[in-house]
């Protein structure tokens, strides 16, 4: 889609980054957490990023369809070049290139700070997901069985990289 802007999340994002990150933990498909968010708790959580940790958002005609963010993989130094990365976008966007835009992005940003690496933990059921991962250049590690528990079901992660 040719009218998605991606752009530095700011402190007037953070309602629409709990909206949308809510509806990725409804709907089971991106994430372990079963706990919906505040937008206040998106803000300290926003405020206590550091600049090699940076988020982003997707806008199409001004309106915030999507969000990723760069984390740290691990607090030991030894990791410091390794991130994990973090993508949710608003429902009625899902399809349409929204996440695309925004993986790209992280690469691209990954590169500029430095890291060597980008790493991720998916559901293999997020068949959408899964293809833009590998679209992208991702591949698989290995997977972790029996990993979470999501609505009373033990559910398995598959575990990804991209050397950048």
């Amino acid at each position: 889609m040719c009218c998605i802007a991606v752009r530095a999340a700011g402190l007037s994002d953070v309602d629409a980054i709990a909206w949308i990150y809510n509806q990725g933990i409804e709907d089971r498909l991106a994430t372990l957490e079963t706990e919906t968010r505040t937008a206040d708790e998106r803000r300290r959580w926003l405020l206590a990023r550091g600049p090699r940790h940076p988020v982003i958002v997707a806008e199409v005609d001004g309106r915030v369809v999507g969000w990723g963010s760069l984390n740290a993989f691990n607090p030991r130094s030894a990791y410091d070049h390794v991130a994990d990365f973090s993508v949710y976008v608003e429902r009625g966007w899902r399809g349409r290139g929204v996440g695309r835009r925004l993986l790209e992005t992280l690469i691209s940003r990954g590169r500029e700070l430095g890291y060597h690496k980008l790493v991720l933990a998916a559901f293999p059921f997020n068949h959408a997901g899964m293809a833009l991962y590998k679209r992208l250049g991702f591949s698989d590690v290995g997977v972790y069985h029996e990993q979470g528990v999501l609505d009373g079901q033990w559910v398995d992660i598959v575990v990804m990289e991209r050397i950048l």
